[in-house]
């Protein structure tokens, strides 16, 4: 086993600490933030992610993990150093290294011995390099600092499952020993082991997550076709994740894509292009369309409701996704504050990120649930596809509303089972059905339950 220092309590840091630990390894965390250290050294996780903290209080209390705000005690005897800061977007788009700097400088001053300096921050091609000149600038004790790149790939939400069963594991690096030893680190997980140049491995995180994202951004494009054709843009997903060549994964269309990595990367991606005078009119029309689409929702508001000037519109969901209470770049705070420039009163309700939401919301009214928000609403957009809301009593909700009308942001539930519950409802790419219009009628068929969308049988059942 392995003595790691992981630098950087964030997302990133916190589960690769805690996940090496859980494999056996001594890890000592280092935090400046002395409130998440005393909230670390407490047991109080600063995110919400699965068994994380679990598995923080067991490794915590058997002695493998341990926290510091010093650099030479997390520094001492350590072989990994693995860097995990923020690489935040700046107005530009680049990506802000300062805090990777930073901490590059503080290892070459602070360690007492060699060790091998691991970049687990996302952080545009070409930093390993940068890296290595840093220490070279400030190593004055003569050790050897070699450096590999080795991006991260979790999902928010499904972090710690996905560190322990990786679908690939990026190892770059110029010096081959000490990519094989970090390499090493992870002997015994099923999956392939990529190692290639620290350039290669650090375009790979950009290009992964900028794929997805235009993944996402087609779909949506594809929906304001659908809807133009009258064609359910749910159907035409399904149809394409059966093709082997696609897969299912971010083929859904709905209210565009959100959070700390898939905002920030399609613009690095963007000013690395630009830096080298290199045009990417793809990446470029993935980030137009997404910038679109919570405008999708006051268009489709205003056709329904006529003026928005002191209608009373519920929110159901907040996070930027499901299982997590991260709002950074969330879809939802751009559809509310374009509401409230439309004059609207806002309701709102998130089983998880109602309090960071709070932080960055004013006038909103927070609900307990979903039925509190709905009730005296003239409309409600679902807006994070939380499981809690694929279980409500519609019958109920459309019951409390001043005007029962949906905007369903993520396709869960079926148009027409939506109808039979009382809605007037619409989706994002899909035919909306009006109660006003009776534009459905209802059958025996659209009577089952739950009222979700997106049914795909076998053919034996047929």
């Amino acid at each position: 086993m392995s003595n790691i220092s992981v630098i950087g309590a964030g997302y990133v840091g916190l589960i690769t600490a805690v996940c090496f630990a859980e494999l056996g390894h001594k890890v000592t965390l280092l935090e400046i933030d002395r409130k998440k250290l005393e909230s670390l050294e407490h047991g109080v996780m600063p995110i919400n992610e699965i068994s994380l903290a679990e598995l923080w209080q067991h490794n915590y209390t058997e002695g493998r993990i341990s926290v510091t705000s010093n650099y030479i005690q997390g520094l001492l005897g350590a072989e990994f150093a693995f860097i995990a800061v923020g690489t935040p977007s700046t107005r530009s788009g680049k990506p802000n290294l300062k805090w990777l700097m930073q901490s590059t400088i503080s290892i070459a001053e602070a360690a007492s011995a060699s060790l091998t300096l691991v970049i687990k921050s996302t952080v545009p091609a070409g930093t390993a390099d940068m890296v290595t000149r840093l220490l070279a600038q400030h190593n004055h004790n003569g050790y050897f600092f070699p450096v590999v790149s080795n991006p991260e790939f979790l999902r928010e939400g499904a972090a710690v499952y996905d560190f322990f069963n990786p679908s690939r594991i990026v190892v770059g690096s110029s010096n081959r020993s000490a990519a094989e030893a970090v390499a090493g680190l992870y002997k015994g997980f099923d999956a392939p082991i990529i190692m290639c140049d620290s350039n290669t491995a650090e375009m790979s995180k950009y290009a992964s997550n900028v794929f997805l994202a235009t993944r996402i951004s087609f779909m949506n494009e594809i929906a304001r076709l659908c809807e133009e054709y009258d064609v359910d843009v749910v159907k035409v997903s399904n149809i394409m994740g059966l093709d082997p060549r696609f897969g299912t994964g971010y083929l859904n269309a709905g209210l565009g894509w959100g959070g700390s990595c898939l905002p920030k990367d399609v613009r690095g991606l963007i000013h690395m292009a630009k830096s080298r005078k290199v045009s990417l009119p793809i990446t470029q029309a993935t980030q137009r369309i997404n910038l679109l689409q919570s405008r999708l929702v006051i268009k489709k508001l205003s056709r329904l409701l006529g003026s928005l000037e002191g209608k009373t519109i519920g929110i159901l969901g907040l996070s930027f996704k499901p299982d997590s209470d991260d709002m950074r770049e969330a879809p939802s705070l751009e559809i509310i504050h374009l509401l409230q420039e439309h004059g609207c009163l806002i309701r709102a309700y998130d089983p998880m990120a109602m309090e960071p939401a709070s932080q960055l919301l004013s006038d909103v009214t927070f609900g307990v649930d979903a039925y509190d928000v709905a009730r005296g609403s003239d409309a409600l957009i679902l807006v994070t596809e939380w499981d809690e809301f694929r279980e409500l009593n519609m019958h109920l909700i459309s019951s409390l509303m001043k005007s029962p009308i949906m905007i369903d942001g993520r396709n869960i539930y079926s148009p027409e089972a939506m109808f039979v519950a009382g809605f007037t409802y619409e989706g994002v790419g899909r035919r909306g059905v009006s109660q006003q219009k009776s534009q459905v009628l209802p059958t025996k068929a659209m009577r089952r339950e739950p009222v979700l969308s997106g049914d795909v049988i076998s053919a034996k059942e047929a």
